[in-house]
């Protein structure tokens, strides 16, 4: 595969509890562990925060492009992408899991199923994904 955009983002600080900056400046947020991991929480962001808004915009776009090519673009749509961490009991780390929910107001739920599955065939994240995390899909109509 060649690359036809490469993002770049640098991590300073403390990991989880430092800062993150993209190389173009768009991006630079502070992050803070949740509390549910022994963080302090508070109005900074977190890596699974960070995935999630990544992967339900990537999957939104694959999925309106797979609707106008099935014939039924969509005019009002929405993914709802939820990261979960918790502890992975093969190794002691940490293990990520997403779900994802499309809303497709517009379709029947058979063409919302059948869009969300072409969806996460086309969409890099889910490509990225497959075999190393769970990940559930799923259409409302």
């Amino acid at each position: 595969m060649t690359p036809l955009y490469i993002a770049e983002a640098v991590s300073i600080g403390q990991g989880r509890d430092g800062e993150v900056r993209s190389s173009d400046g768009v991006i630079d947020e502070r992050l803070a562990s949740p509390t549910e991991l022994g963080g302090p929480g508070g109005a900074a962001t977190n890596p699974e925060q960070l995935f999630a808004a990544g992967y339900s915009a990537c999957f939104h776009s694959a999925l309106r492009a797979m609707a106008a090519k099935s014939g039924t673009p969509l005019r009002a749509s929405e993914v709802t992408a939820r990261v979960g961490i918790g502890k992975d009991e093969a190794d002691g780390g940490f293990q990520l899991s997403v779900t994802l929910e499309a809303k497709l107001p517009e379709l029947s739920q058979a063409q919302a199923d059948e869009v969300v599955e072409a969806a996460h065939k086309l969409c890099p994240y889910s490509k990225a994904t497959r075999g190393n995390i769970d990940v559930t899909v799923s259409a409302v109509a």
